[in-house]
């Protein structure tokens, strides 16, 4: 039988760490509230620019801006979601594991990656996979800055011509439980094949030309926004999640090593009780 002062401090090790798990659940859940609060409100927005721009490709000429240029696909820059800290469950591990498969897809010589978020950057680092640019401890400050500086960044390697496509790949938020990975085609701009086209013919006000300079950047920084904030919200929603269940299992390890203590301690009370009996009875023999 165990030793019931080891059996205490396991007890009271659990307890400590359940307090902490708890703590940061809590931590987790005000911050999903407010990453799902914003991430909410750029959705809509988001999504519409992106249909009217797509619904828009077919019938303006793309020599109008740069980044609507379409070229042959042999190198791709692929930008990969990550969180900088670990404990949110199989959430990095999920989605290093999807932009794996669409590296080898091209090629991994064919493949340059920009990290957003240490545990990718990490990851793809220590296996040799060519990691260009890294975005990292920026999380927890996250705002629309951050949004134009990394679509600044991807734009201008696609402009040079670093890259023929760049793909974006990031959990997106389904619900508390769950997370939806996305493989979204970044650069170039063209319709997929499963989507929808508008051929209604269009007036530009003031020119056709002056809407698609003002709409291509906003789309594209619009939606670098909502990458961030849904990877962000899912990261959020993984961690609580994580945490929750680490608190579930530490009252259900505790509960265990309670019914331990408490038989270790029972078989102790009896072991003294049998010798006290037999001491007594070992007195009255001798005093025959």
């Amino acid at each position: 039988m165990a030793n019931l002062k080891h059996i205490r401090t396991r007890i009271a090790s659990i307890k400590n760490i359940q307090q902490v798990t708890k703590a940061m659940k809590m931590v987790a859940a005000a911050k999903l509230r407010r990453s799902q609060s914003n991430m909410e409100q750029a959705r809509p927005y988001a999504r519409r620019i992106n249909g009217v721009l797509k619904n828009l490709l077919p019938n303006i000429d793309r020599s109008l801006h740069p980044l609507l240029a379409v070229r042959g696909f042999k190198k791709t820059g692929f930008v990969i979601f990550t969180s900088d800290k670990g404990q949110c469950g199989s959430f990095n591990t999920n989605v290093i594991k999807f932009a794996e498969k669409a590296i080898h897809e091209v090629g991994k010589e064919n493949a340059e990656l920009i990290c957003i978020g240490k545990k990718g950057r990490d990851y793809f680092t220590k296996r040799d996979y060519e990691v260009v640019e890294s975005h990292t401890e920026f999380w927890n400050e996250l705002n629309f800055g951050h949004a134009v500086e990394f679509t600044a960044s991807i734009t201008r390697r696609y402009l040079v011509g670093e890259y023929d496509q760049i793909v974006v790949i990031f959990n997106e938020f389904k619900n508390v439980a769950s997370q939806r990975l996305v493989k979204f085609n970044y650069l170039p701009l063209v319709v997929e094949e499963d989507e929808e086209v508008d051929t209604t013919e269009y007036l530009f006000e003031p020119s056709k030309e002056a809407v698609v300079h003002s709409l291509v950047p906003r789309h594209l920084t619009v939606q670098m926004w909502r990458f961030l904030l849904e990877s962000w919200a899912a990261n959020m929603a993984a961690q609580m999640t994580a945490m929750d269940n680490a608190t579930t299992n530490a009252g259900e390890l505790i509960g265990r090593l309670e019914l331990e203590y408490n038989k270790a301690r029972q078989a102790a009370i009896t072991n003294e009780i049998l010798e006290i009996v037999s001491g007594a009875e070992a007195l009255m023999e001798s005093s025959k």
